[in-house]
Parts: structure tokens; C-alpha cells; sequence
């Protein structure tokens, strides 16, 4: 395993922060590639040329995200993506690119069975890769804190489950409700964006006014006043927040 840095500095010429991303293919040329272009990004990056020499990386060092080929000498990366999904490794599961030759529809949707959480098929605009890269780096940032069940009131929300309970008594939420409850909750007292809370669900592309309607409904089962919201606030202008500043959180 080889581990690649560029160090590079930010406005006040201070050092970034850098967030670490593991290349896991077989094809020299290819590692060589993305790391180029990663580390341009300012990305720091190692490489692993098989699922050996990747979980010896994981066990060294908690990684932002995988780039992840499916075919590979030994252990192939739909199984080693599942391993990962399993969480294998650590409490927050790293989200993971995946590879495939253009035309591998079965490994491509193998890879999504097993957890793979975007893919990109060979050869592919080092662009659109970038672009992946950073929307699957977001998608992560804002589901940060799913590890944390969260009382609030009268309610009880289980991240892990995407359960709500009010007194004890089950509250039934759509797929819908549940997905916008866990990202708010996953940021609480922090305003989470139209467009961010359109983007969590890979079940259905969502307008920012069908935001605001699942926003209405999930009013009417959290709040005694909907009009009145005590938890849920609308922040004119750019999103909503879930008010919860003296709640207790707890760690799983």
C-alpha cells in the first residue's frame, strides 16, 4: 500500500485538513491516474492494487472514501465492498465508489447490492469522476451523526431503524419523512438546505417545493402547533433546522 500527499495551503496560508481517499485497482495506470487527478483536488490519497493490501490500508488508517474496482485478482470488489458495508472496519461505514467496465451491467448492479454507493464505468472523464468524488463526499458529511438516537419532547428517534416513538407509542413516517428526520436530526440546530434535503434519497428526485410539502406533513406528527413549529424551523431563505438544543443525544 502507498500512501500519496500534497500538502496544500488555504487562503490564510494555513494547512488543510486533507480527506483521505483509498484507490483500490488492480491496473497500475489506473491508480496512477486518479491519484494524479485527486491530489491535484488537494485529496489525500493512497493506493492498493488488490483487497490484501486495501484492508491492510483499513486497518491503518479511516479512510472518507473508496474508489473501488469490481475486477480484481482474488477477492473481487463486490465482495470486499460488502465486507466494508458490513461494517467491518469502523462505526462510521465509508461510502465507496465503484469501477466497472463499461457493459458489466451484472457488476454494476452487484456492487449497489452489496453497498457501493455510486459507480462509474471504464473509461470515464477524470471530470465526472471528480464530480462523484465531491457529491458522495457531501452526501457523507451530512450523514455524519447517524450513529445517534436522539429523544427530543415527547419523541424518540432511533437512527439506526428510522423509528419515531412519541410517549412509547410508534409514529408511522413515509420513506420520505424518515429520510428528511434522519439528515435533520443528523444536524441538529444547523440549517440544512433545500436542495441538500432534495438529494438524500436516491429513491426519487425531489423538487424544493415537494421538500416543503414533506416539511408541512412532518410538522403535523412533531409538532403540537404546526403553525407554531417548536421544532422544526423554517429559516427563510435557505432551508430548515431541527431545533433540539437542549434534547438529549445518545451515542449507539
Amino acid at each position: 500500500m502507498l500512501e500519496l500527499n500534497k500538502p496544500i495551503l488555504n487562503k490564510n496560508n494555513r494547512l488543510e485538513e486533507f480527506l483521505h481517499i483509498l484507490v483500490v485497482d488492480d491496473d497500475s495506470r489506473i491508480r496512477s491516474l486518479l491519484s494524479r487527478f485527486l491530489i491535484t483536488e488537494g485529496y489525500r490519497v493512497s493506493v492498493a492494487a488488490n483487497v490484501i493490501e486495501a484492508d491492510e490500508a483499513m486497518n491503518d488508517f479511516i479512510f472518507d472514501l473508496i474508489i473501488l474496482d469490481v475486477m480484481m485478482p482474488g477477492e473481487n470488489g463486490t465482495s470486499f465492498a460488502q465486507r466494508i458495508k458490513l461494517n467491518t472496519y469502523n462505526e462510521n461505514i465509508t461510502p465507496i465508489l465503484m469501477l466497472t467496465a463499461l457493459g458489466e451491467t451484472e457488476n454494476r448492479i452487484a456492487g449497489l447490492t452489496a453497498g457501493a454507493d455510486d459507480y462509474l464505468a471504464k473509461p470515464f472523464d477524470p471530470r465526472e469522476l471528480l464530480l462523484r468524488v465531491a457529491n458522495i463526499l457531501k452526501r457523507a458529511r451530512l450523514n455524519l451523526n447517524y450513529s445517534k438516537n436522539v429523544n427530543f419532547g415527547s419523541f424518540f428517534f432511533n437512527m439506526e431503524t428510522g423509528q419515531l416513538y412519541q410517549d412509547g407509542e410508534n409514529v408511522l413516517l413515509t420513506l420520505r419523512e424518515r429520510d428528511m428526520l434522519k439528515i435533520l436530526i443528523a444536524n441538529a440546530n444547523k440549517c440544512v438546505s433545500r436542495t441538500d434535503l432534495a438529494q438524500i434519497s436516491n429513491r426519487s428526485v425531489m423538487s424544493e417545493r415537494s421538500i416543503d410539502v414533506e416539511i408541512a406533513r412532518l410538522r403535523r406528527k412533531i409538532e403540537n402547533d404546526p403553525r407554531l413549529p417548536q421544532y422544526l424551523k423554517t429559516i427563510r431563505g435557505h432551508g430548515y433546522k431541527l431545533n433540539i438544543e437542549d434534547q438529549q443525544t445518545n451515542n449507539l
